[in-house]
């Protein structure tokens, strides 16, 4: 087995079809059904069945195909090490952030790193699930996670700083008069909420359980501008992370007494290279907003 056969199986898995993964992968259409085969062959079982749709990997397909995806990363990342010098960094570089978490610091980091190392390609993905980042953590496939701390947190991990949560209010609701909202002035309230294997959602649940609120879902959503966007158009409250609130909606966001944060870290994989170095150290340098600095604007200026 090779990786380029380990390549022309993820490409065909993630376009459907050997005649799309050729186009793609810029080699003939008979190259890569030889190579599927030969594969195929060497492993003794069928990856990929026909479908009316095009070609699904099966069972056994699937499987393979973690563990290839896993190899072929660690090859592109032993490349790029191999091939940086002091002053250039090439490669690819994965990266994912638990939803919510890091949303203004990380693309300062990111242009900084970006700036450093122009040949540099990263890739970043949003994951809600606490759970699936670990998991990934474990398989090797990222090369930096940020993330909030939990119990199976990494003893390895890097402390950043912590991410206030705050409310999100309706128009007009009379608690924006105050500096902060007593939790307990939100029993009853309707909850903008999120995926149940969401970190934000795990985080609301902790915050409604020890203040005893009675938790009554309005929605459920899987993004935060939406969530924010909800609330601000009355459907219920919602809490979120400080830097995460969108632009625009800073006089509907109010802390809440008593405090909510969640400490956020970084990990990195176990062989890190230069470049998840560099974002590290860029991603210690920035400023960790408080939901304190959110400036409140004037009441006339609320997205309708």
């Amino acid at each position: 087995m090779s990786l380029r056969q380990f390549e022309y199986a993820l490409a065909v898995a993630e376009e459907g079809s050997v005649t799309a993964a050729a186009e793609r992968l810029h080699v003939a259409q008979p190259s890569v059904s030889q190579q599927i085969r030969n594969l195929e062959r060497e492993l003794g079982v069928e990856l990929f069945a026909r479908t009316p749709t095009g070609l699904v990997a099966t069972v056994v397909g699937r499987a393979f195909l973690r563990e290839a995806e896993v190899a072929v990363s660690a090859a592109r990342k032993a490349r790029a090490t191999a091939r940086a010098g002091a002053d250039e960094l090439v490669g690819e570089l994965v990266v994912a952030a638990q939803m919510g978490f890091g949303t203004r610091q990380l693309p300062g980091a990111l242009d900084a790193l970006r700036r450093r190392f122009p040949q540099l390609e990263v890739t970043v993905f949003e994951e809600p699930s606490s759970a699936e980042l670990e998991r990934l953590c474990r398989r090797g496939v990222l090369d930096l996670a940020l993330m909030a701390a939990c119990e199976r947190s990494p003893a390895d991990a890097h402390h950043l700083g912590d991410e206030e949560f705050v409310v999100v209010l309706g128009p007009g609701d009379r608690r924006l008069a105050a500096d902060r909202v007593d939790l307990r002035e939100l029993d009853g309230e309707a909850w903008v909420r999120f995926d149940r294997d969401s970190a934000i959602d795990g985080v609301l649940l902790g915050v409604l359980r020890d203040n005893d609120l009675t938790p009554a879902t309005a929605a459920r959503v899987t993004q935060i501008a939406t969530a924010v966007r909800w609330a601000a158009h009355g459907l219920g409250v919602t809490l979120v992370p400080a830097s995460a609130v969108p632009r625009g909606y800073e006089d509907l966001v109010r802390p809440v007494s008593p405090a909510v944060s969640q400490p956020v870290i970084a990990v990195l994989r176990q062989d890190a290279g230069p470049g998840e170095s560099a974002l590290l150290d860029l991603l210690r340098r920035e400023t960790w907003t408080e939901s304190s600095q959110i400036q409140p604007r004037s009441r006339a200026s609320t997205p309708a």
